[in-house]
Order: C-alpha cells, then sequence, then structure tokens
C-alpha cells in the first residue's frame, strides 16, 4: 500500500505526519506533532497524542491511549515526548505515557515489543527490544526492562526499578527490586527462583554460556557469600565472559538494590 488510509470516522490533525501507507481505523484520533512511520496500522478508537514519534510497521489493534500525559501530580504541561521504534504490537486498552521534566522528559519503547491488553507504561519508562509485556501488566514511572525481558500479566513494576534482559516474571509479580538479568523471578514481593535457562536456550544462548551463567547464579545466590565478594569472585573466575560482565555490571549500578 503506497498511500495513507485513514477511515472517514476517524479524525487526524494536520499537523500530524502519517508515512507511506499508514492505516487509521474508525474513530481513532491523532493529535497534533504525532509522527507514524510507514505501514503502521492503527485500529479503532485510538488516542495518539504528541510530541510522539512512531515507528514503521508497528500494529496498535484498538482502543488504546499513547503519548497521554504523565499521570504525575507534578505535571503541569511541559512539552514532553514519547518515542517507539519499529514493528510494535499494542493490543487493546494499552496505555503508555509521555515522560516529564523529572527526567529526561521522554518515555522510550524499541522495537519489536509485544504489549498485550490493559497493559501500561509510565512517564520516562525505558523499554528495550523483543519485550512481552503481558494483560494488565504495569510499568510504574522511570522503570526499565531490558531487551527479550517477560513480565507476566497482572505484575506491577515499582518505579525506578528495573528489569533485566532475558529475565522473566511470574504473573502477578509485585517488583520493589531490581530484577537481574537472565532471572526467574516472582511473588509478592518478587524473589529470584534461578536462571531463565529455558529462555535463555530459546534465545540461541550456548551451551556453554547457560553452563557459566548458572555457576554465576549459585555464586551469587545460593553460596551464603558478601554480595561484594561474590562479584569479585565472578569476575576473577570469568574474565572474558560477555554475559557474566553483563550480570555485574547490572548488580553494580543497582539503586534499589536486587531481588534475592
Amino acid at each position: 500500500m503506497s498511500t495513507v488510509t485513514i477511515d472517514p470516522t476517524a479524525c487526524v490533525s494536520p499537523r500530524a505526519e502519517l508515512e507511506t501507507g499508514v492505516r487509521v481505523g474508525p474513530y481513532s484520533v491523532i493529535e497534533d506533532e504525532v509522527h507514524i512511520g510507514a505501514g503502521t496500522f492503527i485500529g479503532p478508537h485510538c488516542l495518539i497524542q504528541g510530541p510522539s514519534r512512531i515507528g514503521a510497521q508497528c500494529t496498535f489493534t484498538g482502543y488504546a491511549s499513547i503519548g497521554t500525559p504523565p499521570q504525575d501530580h507534578s505535571y503541569r504541561g511541559e512539552k514532553t515526548s514519547l518515542v517507539m521504534g519499529d514493528h510494535n504490537t499494542v493490543r487493546e486498552f494499552a496505555t503508555i505515557n509521555r515522560g516529564t521534566l523529572k527526567d529526561k522528559g521522554i518515555t522510550r519503547v524499541g522495537s519489536g515489543n509485544l504489549i498485550m491488553a490493559y497493559a501500561h507504561v509510565a512517564h520516562d519508562c525505558i523499554v528495550e527490544d523483543h519485550i512481552v509485556m503481558g494483560n494488565l501488566a504495569t510499568l510504574a514511572g522511570h522503570a526499565q526492562v531490558g531487551h527479550h525481558a517477560i513480565i507476566g500479566g497482572l505484575s506491577a513494576v515499582h518505579q525506578f526499578t528495573r528489569i533485566g534482559a532475558y529475565a522473566i516474571l511470574g504473573g502477578g509479580s509485585m517488583v520493589s527490586l531490581d530484577i537481574v538479568p537472565f532471572a526467574k523471578a516472582s511473588g509478592n514481593r518478587a524473589r529470584l527462583f534461578g536462571l531463565n535457562s529455558i529462555g535463555l536456550k530459546r534465545n540461541g544462548f550456548t551451551p556453554e554460556a547457560v553452563r557459566d551463567l548458572r555457576q554465576a547464579f549459585r555464586l551469587l545466590f545460593q553460596k551464603g557469600l558478601l554480595l561484594a565478594e561474590a562479584l569479585s569472585l565472578l569476575s576473577s573466575t570469568f574474565p572474558d565472559a560477555e554475559h557474566i560482565a553483563h550480570l555485574i555490571d547490572f548488580i553494580e549500578c543497582s539503586k534499589r538494590g536486587i531481588a534475592r
């Protein structure tokens, strides 16, 4: 499709920019300062407010509210934004808010993500690539989610909390501490249940990499070592392992502390 298709009942601002092949469904509203990339489908009854930049080949099934103002008492209408990448799928009634000036003023969503029905991404969140957010999963403000993470339905992530890459959260989890990369976690409050070995294998990790990460998790969480001692031992045991280095860096940068 080479042209833009807008249903007669939709309302699209003349100050919105729609690239080639964009389709806008019935009764959707696209307001000023919204840019939508090529081939993106906006289903019925969606609201997209700006400033927002939506990438190419995304799908908004319907009834989603995207780029809406942050749900924050201190927000006074400042000009902040939402930036989304390509090939995202956003299902019914999902909500994604713009940023605030208390942070960098931008909410960022990467590419290849599946955001299921009624999920919420709050202001100033950073959501990387290839993430799955289950139905009614909620990210509070300033939360960060690493690539290939899975957040189970009905889960809630506290503001400023980080979910590491390739981690998986069980449904109904309440998360108030950082979840390290490659982990399985669940519960209220969420705690670790070991390595996400099945997820790692599905994502092409070699048996050697999975073995090293399993050993790293034993040192960190099962040997009764002080955290600083365990991190030092990991650095010396796996001096050239990229995934171990990422795990160490994530823990050392934690401000809220890590779930164990």
